[in-house]
């Protein structure tokens, strides 16, 4: 079992960053990829970002690539999200989730989910 708590979003500018952060529980952390998705008020919950177990796979949305980086540290059972150039369309409730695929892209191979959290961005 894993738990996953999001935490970093709020309200920026059109142009601005924020980092999005994802605490895991248990000790079995660094054994499953993780990912970002985010839904849109209205829109299915879509792939956003992943990485692989030992960080060696990175996998991005075309509409993210070049302005969002994946990262995570298994010492510190966290994965996270920097996002940069945000632009109005970013805005959605973002999730952090687990899987036991290594290299998954798609919300069906994932089986833990956080809770979400907003990122709003303003224009």
């Amino acid at each position: 079992q894993v738990q996953l708590v999001e935490s970093g979003g709020g309200l920026v500018q059109a142009g601005g960053s924020l980092r999005l952060s994802c605490a895991a529980s248990g000790r079995t952390f660094s054994s499953y990829s993780m990912g970002w998705f985010r839904q849109a008020p209205g829109k299915e919950r879509e792939f956003v970002a992943s990485v692989s177990w030992s960080g060696g796979y990175i996998a991005y949305a075309n509409s993210v690539k070049g302005r969002f980086t994946i990262s995570r540290d298994n010492a510190k059972n966290t994965v996270y999200l920097h996002m940069n150039s945000l632009k109005p369309e970013d805005t959605a409730v973002y999730y952090c989730a687990a899987s036991r695929s290594d290299y998954a892209t798609s919300r069906l191979e994932y089986d833990y989910w956080g809770q979400g959290t907003q990122v709003t961005v303003s224009s």
